[in-house]
């Protein structure tokens, strides 16, 4: 199995002379190729996973870091981004197996993986699944089980876990069953998010991948039945217990919340070691649960992590 890569599109990454490569790969997976986004192209593999409703673009601060001594390949999960044509069934094993898939076509393990908010969940998947391929974990503000919204069990339908969703992530899930005429619209939804009141250049690059479509029908990319079914697997439900990675685990905990709330952090202080017993818990201080891979403050906490 292998890897195909591409120059990347404009406006992600850096492409400026001397500056880390960029480029944008696909990986056989079953049912079709996953799309890949590539920083560097020499030194160790990383491999990285985003959130739920989101794209490798979130790790493009990472990359431009890491890349100039790392290959990091990071991938749009299936439901999402250049991957959203790819069939489900979705689900954190589904996930994992893709990634084991990617690590394969470039190379081979065991590596450093990384994973923000769900991608922490698939991440932890991983190790469990294939943990010959998993070196260690970094693990941004996300991965351990969350508390279960009330209604939330294995029974619970589509609909009430759409809820969930929706009352968990805010306006990131509504987005997704809206169009927009421009893309200067959505670049206005999300400048309104109290996440984002500072903004950069990476979080426009990460903004603008996201859409799908032609004016002026463009919608994200993320299919709302991929984040439903992924959702599941985020919850701790009746019967779960603490359980070990398997493999050196750090978890990055953002200070502020999912919409920046500085007493309401998406994770609270100890729920990681709890929960993932052997995890390194680390908060990061002057960061939210985006922040922690858009800002520059979270992308160096990041990469030290990395780094060791």
């Amino acid at each position: 199995m292998t890897a195909r890569d591409s120059t990347g599109p404009a406006g992600v990454g850096s492409a400026t002379p001397g500056a880390v490569p960029y480029a944008v790969g696909s990986v056989p997976v079953d049912g079709g190729d996953l799309t890949v986004g590539v920083w560097g192209d020499r030194g160790p593999l990383l491999v990285a996973a985003h959130g739920i409703t989101s794209s490798h673009v979130a790790w493009t601060l990472l990359g431009e870091r890491l890349g100039v001594d790392h290959r990091l390949v990071a991938a749009d999960l299936r439901g999402r981004g250049g991957s959203r044509d790819l069939p489900g069934p979705y689900g954190m094993e589904r996930h994992a197996d893709d990634l084991a898939a990617v690590i394969g076509a470039y190379g081979g393990g065991p590596v450093v993986v990384l994973g923000h908010s769900m991608g922490g969940f698939v991440a932890v998947a991983l190790a469990r699944r294939h943990p010959r391929l998993v070196e260690r974990l970094v693990l941004v503000d996300g991965g351990p089980p969350l508390p279960a919204p009330d209604g939330i069990d294995a029974t619970a339908d589509e609909a009430t876990v759409a809820d969930a969703v929706r009352r968990t992530i805010g306006p990131a899930f509504a987005r997704l069953t809206m169009t927009f005429p421009d893309r200067e619209s959505y670049r206005d939804l999300w400048r309104a998010h109290p996440s984002f009141v500072d903004w950069t250049d990476a979080v426009t690059a990460y903004v603008d991948y996201d859409l799908v479509g032609e004016p002026p029908e463009l919608r994200p990319a993320c299919r709302p039945e991929a984040a439903v079914r992924d959702a599941r697997d985020t919850y701790a439900l009746p019967g779960a217990v603490p359980a070990s990675v398997g493999v050196p685990t750090v978890f990055l905990r953002a200070e502020r919340g999912m919409l920046d709330q500085p007493d309401r952090p998406f994770y609270a202080e100890g729920h990681a070691a709890h929960w993932l017993p052997g995890t390194t818990e680390v908060t990061v201080p002057g960061v939210n649960h985006y922040t922690i891979t858009l800002g520059p403050a979270g992308a160096a906490a990041v990469e030290a992590a990395v780094r060791g």
